[in-house]
């Protein structure tokens, strides 16, 4: 099972039980998860099972639904449901606009929804669950799972 970031862990834990972390699964995860690869799926029943809280956005919901192909309507609304769904806010998108814009001035280019799930992780001190690291790497106050 990977791990948290020793620094990320710490606010994670901040103002929660210690030892429980909560996890923003992005896209890619949600997508593995769903379609059993990369053994996902144990991996979330593992930590579920150790007490820890796993979340998405609105923002990854949409992109789950985007990509979704026949006949995964009902395991997707399922697996879904038994997830804390974080909205897309005034501060989250504040946040998310303002890190790309910081971003693209130093000429590197992160798409906008990338950026509002980076910022609904940040905004609720969530550890972030993604394949693409490389779509996050360097954002101050980001903490990503680590999945090795």
């Amino acid at each position: 099972m990977g791990k948290a970031a020793t620094q990320g862990e710490r606010e994670a834990y901040s103002g929660r039980e210690a030892g429980k972390v909560n996890y923003l699964l992005d896209t890619t995860v949600l997508i593995d998860t769903l379609r059993g690869r990369n053994e996902r799926k144990q991996l979330l029943v593992e930590l579920v099972l150790s007490g820890h809280t796993l979340a998405t956005s609105a923002m990854n919901i949409g992109e789950v639904f985007a990509g979704m192909r026949t006949g995964e309507e009902v395991k997707t609304e399922l697996f879904l449901s038994n997830l804390e769904i974080f909205p897309i806010t005034a501060a989250v998108a504040r946040r998310g606009g303002g890190t790309k814009s910081a971003w693209a001035r130093k000429g590197k280019t992160f798409s906008l929804a990338d950026m509002l799930v980076a910022a609904t992780a940040m905004e609720h001190g969530l550890i972030l669950m993604t394949d693409n690291h490389k779509d996050f790497r360097n954002i101050r106050g980001l903490t990503l799972y680590d999945f090795r």
